[in-house]
């Protein structure tokens, strides 16, 4: 089964990729199911309704998704393409502490299948511009972008699972952190995701980013699997055509190669388990 479930469009602030177009290449690529993930990242984004003048940057409004538009246009889309192509409603939340009620009212707006739970920035800092690790030594800051994941899986429930959980290494200037030194802080959080029957992401945007590993890494996957970890959704992160349904079969052979048997679709929020 051919499916992508990380999938951006124009309703993220990083994308011009409008949802229809989506659609039809995705159809055009062979792509069965796919689950539309844009984003939300409340502390730093304003939802559209909330201010007199929208912020813009690079060109791209700061906002969040337009919901009701957003939906609408899924919703016709879902009916619109029927039989051709399985579209699911899910949403990348890239959430802090601080913004974990405004995530919880949100989610109980709509009927998502699917919820991506990421960390983009911690105390309003990005990673991407280097504003979190500016004055950080890189323990200080791997560790803080771990103990902000671990907070936010002890205290949020609703997300089917954790996005490209060790992002922290696409913006890290001064090379791969060890391994053992933060294995015991992951090691918490997957226990927390395992206990809670959620599960995690491989995001095969580490292919275009330029990446020696997967992302989560190989040694976190492994960890999750010895750990008891079984759910694993793959998707492409896209945002353009290119991008779109990338590396998921590469995807799955090394999911295979690291001893999982599985891969999972999402419907109304629970997994449906599919043979790797």
């Amino acid at each position: 089964m051919y499916i992508d479930y990380h999938v951006h469009t124009r309703y993220s602030d990083d994308s011009s990729y409008m949802m229809e177009d989506v659609i039809k290449d995705a159809i055009e690529k062979g792509i069965e199911e796919i689950c539309i993930t844009d984003h939300v990242d409340y502390g730093i984004k304003y939802d559209w309704d909330e201010v007199e003048t929208m912020v813009y940057r690079d060109g791209m409004p700061l906002a969040n998704v337009d919901y009701v538009n957003w939906e609408k246009e899924l919703k016709s889309l879902q009916e619109k393409y029927k039989g051709q192509i399985n579209i699911k409603m899910g949403m990348e939340f890239g959430m802090q502490v601080h913004t974990i009620d405004r995530y919880q009212q949100l989610f109980h707006r709509y009927p998502f299948d699917f919820i991506i739970l990421s960390v983009h920035q911690v105390e309003d800092q990005e990673f991407w511009t280097q504003d979190f690790q500016k004055g950080r030594t890189q323990q200080e800051y791997i560790e803080r972008y771990y103990q902000e994941l671990e907070n936010l899986v002890t205290l949020y429930k609703d997300y089917s699972v954790l996005g490209h959980m060790d992002l922290i290494v696409r913006y890290d200037e001064n090379g791969l952190y060890p391994f053992d030194q933060i294995k015991p802080m992951i090691q918490k959080i997957l226990n927390i995701v395992i206990k809670d029957e959620k599960g995690i992401e491989v995001n095969t945007s580490y292919h275009r980013y330029g990446l020696n590993d997967m992302t989560p890494s190989r040694d976190i996957l492994k960890l999750y699997r010895d750990l008891g970890g079984k759910i694993i959704t793959i998707g492409s992160d896209s945002h353009k055509k290119e991008h779109l349904g990338a590396y998921i079969q590469s995807a799955k052979d090394e999911l295979k190669k690291l001893g999982f048997e599985y891969y999972c679709t999402y419907e109304q929020m629970k997994p449906i388990f599919h043979r790797l």
